[in-house]
């Protein structure tokens, strides 16, 4: 149906910081199936090629890039190895991230060391890649679409020591409206999309808990934990035409649960 050309990103070039994880994998492959070509960047090269594997099977072409998000001259040799290979970049996708339920403290004494880890994990990590992608999208003069990954916990608090959590997703997401507004004049779209628990090997070992997994799902209206499937389809979207009026905007992808609070 031509209506449905509008999700299409043939010709596209998409960056996936944290290509190499659950969440950055399926969404490299997904944008592989729609005709981007995809760049798989993280730590894990091994990762990164296997990501890209499944972008080659999505018949698509690809590029496993090691780098640390965290490093302003890991993102900018990113950002220059892309455009050595394929000579453009039309988006980022931000999937480094994470932490949740690993350093858990009382709000009055959260010691900085697991605060700052929080930080550099999550939000260092989308505004350096981010600043990175968003300097070649301004000097080539075509736009973009830059995605974040942000969490239901940066509207929602949690009485578990969520403290540097929750305060990183909430930081992803006004940065995502800010740079909505600052970079619009470039055409650069910049959104968000807010899972609540997505089922991956990072959360497994707090999902392996029953009553933890049952206090979850029975908060969700829709009965379940959220799967990387659930995240390929928002994902699409906000990076193609379909949202061509969409921009700094924190889509929810969470079961109906934000609508319970």
């Amino acid at each position: 149906m031509a209506q449905l050309d509008i999700f299409r990103l043939d010709g596209r070039v998409a960056v996936v910081a944290g290509g190499g994880g659950a969440i950055g994998s399926a969404l490299a492959e997904a944008l592989a199936g729609v005709g981007a070509r995809v760049v798989a960047a993280g730590r894990s090269r091994e990762s990164c090629d296997a990501t890209i594997e499944l972008v080659r099977a999505a018949g698509s072409e690809g590029l496993a890039i090691t780098a640390d998000m965290t490093s302003e001259d890991d993102c900018d040799r990113m950002v220059r190895e892309t455009l050595e290979r394929f000579g453009q970049v039309d988006i980022l996708v931000n999937a480094v991230g994470g932490g949740a339920g690993k350093v858990l403290h009382p709000a009055e004494s959260y010691p900085r060391s697991d605060w700052d880890w929080i930080m550099e994990l999550n939000v260092r990590s989308t505004i350096l890649p981010g600043q990175a992608v968003a300097r070649a999208m301004i000097e080539r003069g075509h736009g973009g679409r830059i995605l974040n990954l942000s969490s239901v916990r940066a509207n929602l608090g949690i009485n578990s020591g969520y403290s540097a959590y929750v305060a990183a997703k909430g930081a992803i997401s006004s940065l995502t409206r800010q740079w909505a507004t600052e970079w619009a004049k470039y055409g650069i779209h910049v959104n968000a999309i807010m899972p609540t628990f997505v089922d991956t090997p990072q959360v497994a070992t707090l999902l392996a808990d029953p009553a933890f997994k049952a206090g979850i799902v029975n908060r969700i209206p829709l009965g379940r934990v959220g799967e990387t499937a659930d995240l390929v389809g928002p994902a699409i979207f906000l990076c193609s035409d379909a949202a061509s009026f969409v921009t700094g905007q924190i889509l929810g992808i969470d079961g109906g649960l934000t609508a319970t609070q």
